[in-house]
């Protein structure tokens, strides 16, 4: 079997380790692992297939020799970093916003739209966590009965904000008054309407990145897309209630019949016996859990979800390297 020389940028962040993680438990074949990272955190020691990995510092000349980058350190680096690791032949999965919404980037979610993967110029764009989940349990819906709408609520962890957001989360809980603010208000025993900056007409940014990006991730800039971000104090995994509206009618067996099948989704719905999926049963794996399905008998073929995952998995580490898996796959099929 081939194997490949791999960079992970941002290595030391939440994320970051978790693509780590994620490589050795899926058996990617890596030849060589590199671990990039801020002058501040180079010299930290990973521990990747039983061995300890030492991370330096991210370099324009890091990329030499390498074949796949997975790039988790914001957007900022991205935009600075990626071109020249494109320029080194090196193909870039980013998990940043930087390159999502660009024309010439395909934005992927390989159980949606993995055939995107062909057309890239260097750089795969990792989509937004929410967004992620969302879309590996609606497509198959769309695909059969199309979706005019989306109204979805999201319930996010804070690792989404990284770890200066659950030092905020565990230091408020402790009672220190020496915690370093990663939210504008106090996230224990609170809720906060608002992930990321706002922006005109009220909306946050990633309230906008769940509108743009569904759209493109599914094809179809025809569905309407409303979003309402809200963090939570969870450590890990992220919730969203969603109001779908289809064009064609429907039976409720025939949904859950197909999220049973679909690729990528776990369906917990049995009310009888109170299970519907959670967080906290999320954790640490790689589906997309899907419970809580009922008719909207408000609106014609309406019909409600309740979607769960793993933000730090599926919704980030997971679908970068599952990306970088079909991205393999495609160049054997090419041979």
């Amino acid at each position: 079997m081939k194997k490949y020389n791999v960079v992970v940028v941002g290595a030391t962040g939440l994320v970051g380790r978790k693509m780590i993680q994620v490589l050795e438990e899926r058996k990617f074949p890596v030849e060589k692992l590199r671990l990039l990272a801020s002058a501040k955190s180079a010299g930290t020691t990973i521990v990747f297939n039983g061995k300890s990995v030492d991370v330096d510092e991210l370099t324009k000349e890091s990329f030499k020799g390498i074949d796949v980058a997975l790039f988790s350190a914001g957007g900022a680096i991205s935009k600075e970093f990626a071109p020249y690791a494109v320029k080194a032949g090196t193909l870039v999965i980013d998990n940043s916003s930087a390159f999502r919404m660009d024309p010439d980037v395909p934005l992927v979610v390989p159980e949606v739209n993995h055939e995107d993967i062909y057309w890239h110029k260097g750089i795969i764009a990792n989509p937004n966590c929410s967004t992620i989940q969302m879309v590996v349990a609606l497509k198959p819906i769309h695909d059969r009965w199309r979706i005019k709408r989306i109204v979805v609520s999201t319930y996010q962890g804070i690792t989404g904000a990284g770890k200066k957001a659950v030092e905020q989360l565990e230091g408020e809980l402790a009672k220190r008054m020496d915690v370093e603010k990663k939210f504008p208000h106090p996230i224990a025993y609170n809720v906060l309407p608002q992930i990321d900056i706002f922006v005109e007409g009220g909306y946050t940014k990633e309230e906008i990145k769940m509108v743009n990006e569904t759209k493109k991730i599914m094809g179809d800039d025809s569905i309407k897309v409303t979003a309402t971000c809200v963090r939570v104090p969870v450590i890990g995994g992220h919730s969203e209630a969603v109001n779908i509206e289809l064009e064609k009618p429907f039976r409720i067996t025939d949904v859950t019949g197909l999220l049973r099948r679909a690729r990528g989704v776990k369906l917990q719905d049995d009310i009888s016996k109170s299970i519907y999926p959670m967080p906290i049963w999320s954790h640490d794996k790689d589906d997309v859990f899907v419970g809580r399905i009922r008719r909207d008998e408000t609106i014609v073929n309406g019909l409600n979800l309740w979607i769960v995952s793993d933000n730090l998995r599926k919704g980030a580490a997971t679908n970068a390297v599952q990306i970088a898996e079909e991205w393999i796959k495609q160049l054997k099929s090419k041979k």
